[in-house]
């Protein structure tokens, strides 16, 4: 995750971390934090660039580009 969200275009200059928090073998359930510092509030940054399915979509995306 590291590697995916520091190399993104739209997101690389915001990521800080990432973090696992909990971990299943039995159902391949991975749940993690991913650490973003933001720039003081502007209009719409947090609704456009900081919008939750940007964030899955740059990591979806790189699964596909990685078959």
């Amino acid at each position: 995750l590291t590697e995916v969200y520091s190399s993104s275009p739209a997101l690389g200059r915001y990521f800080r971390s990432a973090q696992v928090i909990s971990f299943s073998n039995e159902s391949a359930t991975v749940i993690y934090q991913l650490v973003f510092s933001v720039p003081p509030s502007t209009k719409g940054f947090m609704e456009n660039t900081m919008n939750p399915d940007l964030i899955r979509n740059i990591l979806r995306q790189n699964i596909y580009d990685e078959d």
